[in-house]
């Protein structure tokens, strides 16, 4: 791969590329879905994609292929080279520093060579016994939207014309199911999944056809509420998806187009005192890690809100130098180009327990699902239809549906009232459970 890529920049600087880089990526993977006992779907797949940007001085273009034909390839310079030529210069275009980039190319345990060795049928199997388990779990589950198994393996490499060259491998093993509870002609659908990089470390498929059953019985019964405020807890993976949003937030892009709730808030207080929120790419066997970003730069801990303080942004080379500072390391690379994306973020887990944080709210909404995308990345307005279970003195009372929660993410943030110390990482972004002193719950 590194030779391949070698030759490419090697090519574009006597075509009179002044600097390029180059990324390219080899991928597998296979994925099977049974539903009720059957093979509904097998997919397997090899691609392969190979990026190139290049710079006729501070003009750049970008051009990718998926065929690595020694033609192609020289086509692809070519075109890359004269598209660069006719481009309007930019004065904050080009590579990092050399003096930035990576060294060392640190040893993650992202890669589990021998986990894909599983012929396809015992795969099939896997999927086929975490369904069974969600069927088996209760009478009332009746149906079944399937059983899922996926791997993934990937082989990275890139390099710049001015020093850098790294390759590294992942993998990913999935397994997930998504059962149907009816009870008097009623009928509710939840699931679960598990996510890992070693496929010895899956939960086992009848844990989680039995947390899937268990997720989508406490939803038989729902209701609707009276439109009302009062506090909100959300469960692990709704507190992460508000994680996101503070992660668009604060990329570069979002900053330097002025599309953005936290613009000019660096080193303000935007969260309640109990909230830490870090993006970490070094962490071993972590979903979203990697030894270097898409620049070739290495890649370290962030903290972007430190007790309630934002204390970073998240910045590549070109919107670092758009807005004045340094970049964080967080470009990414994929076939449109560089882009800023995050590795392993998270919202720090507290030391209440779950059960602690639901028990101290009198009358509330505990969050099991959202719906929707009604949230303003400029003002911070939230506006989500929701799924749950309505909290009475303290208790789940019952579970309930049709409903829309709404608040401003600041303020959402600036209310956080409690964190668990449930955090556990299931996904690239991942938050314990979190209390929300107040928001407005409308429903009937």
């Amino acid at each position: 791969m590194l030779d391949l890529l070698a030759d490419v920049l090697g090519r574009a600087q006597q075509r009179g590329a002044t600097a390029a880089d180059a990324f390219l990526v080899e991928d597998r993977a296979f994925a099977v879905q049974v539903r009720l006992g059957q093979v509904d779907t097998v997919k397997h797949a090899r691609e392969q994609h190979l990026s190139l940007r290049v710079f006729a001085g501070k003009a750049a273009a970008a051009a990718s292929t998926s065929d690595f034909s020694r033609t192609s390839v020289e086509r692809l310079v070519d075109e890359a080279v004269s598209l660069a030529r006719i481009t309007a210069p930019d004065e904050l275009a080009g590579l990092p520093e050399a003096a930035a980039l990576a060294r060392e190319i640190p040893a993650l345990d992202l890669d589990d060579p021998t986990g894909h060795d599983l012929p396809p049928e015992e795969k099939i199997a896997l999927a086929r016994r975490c369904e069974a388990a969600a069927l088996g779990t209760d009478p009332r589950i009746t149906n079944s939207e399937g059983g899922d198994f996926a791997d993934r393996r990937a082989r990275y490499a890139y390099a710049t014309s001015h020093g850098f060259a790294g390759e590294y491998a992942t993998s990913s093993f999935s397994l997930s199911a998504s059962p149907v509870a009816s009870e008097e002609g009623r009928m509710q659908r939840d699931g679960w999944y598990h996510v890992t990089r070693k496929r010895a470390r899956l939960d086992t498929p009848e844990e989680i056809g039995r947390t899937a059953a268990h997720r989508a019985l406490r939803r038989l019964g729902a209701r609707a509420v009276k439109t009302t405020q009062v506090p909100v807890v959300f469960d692990p993976d709704m507190a992460a998806s508000l994680l996101r949003h503070v992660a668009g937030a604060v990329t570069g892009p979002a900053l330097y187009r002025g599309a953005s709730f936290l613009l000019g808030k660096l080193g303000q207080q935007i969260a309640a005192p109990g909230v830490t929120i870090v993006d970490d790419g070094t962490m071993a066997g972590g979903l979203g890690s990697r030894p270097f970003d898409g620049e070739g730069l290495p890649v370290r801990r962030t903290v972007i809100v430190d007790k309630g303080l934002l204390t970073s942004y998240l910045l590549d080379t070109y919107s670092g130098r758009k807005l004045g500072m340094a970049s964080t390391h967080h470009a990414a690379r994929d076939g449109s180009g560089v882009s800023v994306g995050t590795t392993n973020l998270y919202l720090a887990g507290g030391t209440a327990d779950p059960a602690d944080l639901i028990g101290s709210v009198k009358q509330g909404l505990y969050v099991t699902e959202l719906i929707g995308f009604g949230v303003n990345g400029v003002t911070g307005d939230y506006s989500r239809g929701a799924v749950g279970m309505w909290i009475e003195n303290g208790e789940l009372a019952y579970p309930v549906e049709e409903i829309t929660i709404a608040g401003n993410l600041l303020d959402m943030f600036r209310t956080i009232d409690g964190v668990g110390n449930d955090l556990v990482f299931r996904d690239r972004t991942a938050a314990p459970t979190v209390l929300v002193g107040r928001m407005t719950v409308a429903g009937t």
